[in-house]
């Protein structure tokens, strides 16, 4: 997912966020007044000077200070905040809400098929996803608007795959959501999850997918073809 922020922001701050972005900080420069800010606020200019630095201290919010006001954009971790609380919304107000994400097949590093196959979690994929998985993963370079829709994943309830202890090291906890994947031709696999481990020097463009067969074999899948992956939040396969 994005990349979390050294300093906590709470939902007074998000309101904040909300408003710079109806005033047109997200993706460009917006000028904004203290005064503007606390008039939409209903607080006192200090109140929403405080929250324009608390944003900007948490990384959400670029500044420059201008004599008559602030220049202001919100930075990448502002706008997946944003998507983070769009889709608790959309769980409030919506039924099996999930989020498609889309990009195109590239070879991985082949971590993935020595990690899948340690004992310590196929037994937790037996258990908890109901299969066994592929000795690999898919792996996907994400387009621009799906590393932005990738936030949403968060209002999402994974299924965990808990930390183990080897004999020579500690493996760490991963997330697994399931999955339905789809091909531009309209071939669709369901019995699939993308994994996340808690710790990993992949970036926010980058998805992985497990299933209990090699997905490049079943869905014909080449580097470079595109595949849209329908992260679910009820499991039952059904396209969001």
């Amino acid at each position: 997912m994005g990349t979390r922020t050294g300093h906590a922001v709470g939902h007074d701050e998000l309101a904040a966020l909300k408003l710079l972005a109806l005033e047109g900080a997200l993706g460009e420069r917006a000028t904004v007044t203290c005064a503007g800010l606390a008039d939409r606020l209903d607080a006192s200019n200090q109140t929403a000077s405080r929250r324009l630095q608390r944003l900007e201290d948490a990384g959400l919010l670029d500044r420059e200070i201008l004599g008559d006001g602030q220049l202001v954009a919100i930075t990448e971790d502002g706008e997946h905040a944003l998507q983070r609380e769009y889709a608790d919304y959309r769980r409030i107000f919506e039924r099996d809400v999930g989020v498609s994400l889309s990009g195109v097949v590239t070879s991985g590093m082949g971590e993935g098929r020595h990690y899948i196959t340690l004992s310590g979690y196929m037994e937790q994929f037996e258990s908890r996803l109901g299969y066994a998985p592929f000795a690999g993963t898919l792996n996907l370079d994400l387009d621009e608007e799906s590393v932005r829709a990738r936030a949403r994943m968060d209002a999402i309830d994974p299924i965990p795959i808990d930390g183990w202890e080897g004999e020579d090291r500690t493996y760490g906890p991963a997330f697994c959501w399931p999955a339905v994947l789809e091909t531009p031709e309209g071939e669709r696999y369901a019995e699939s999850h993308v994994i996340a481990p808690e710790r990993t020097h992949h970036g926010a463009d980058q998805l992985e997918v497990i299933a209990p067969e090699r997905l490049r074999d079943v869905l014909d899948l080449e580097d470079g073809d595109h595949v849209t992956v329908h992260v679910e939040n009820d499991g039952e396969g059904e396209e969001s």
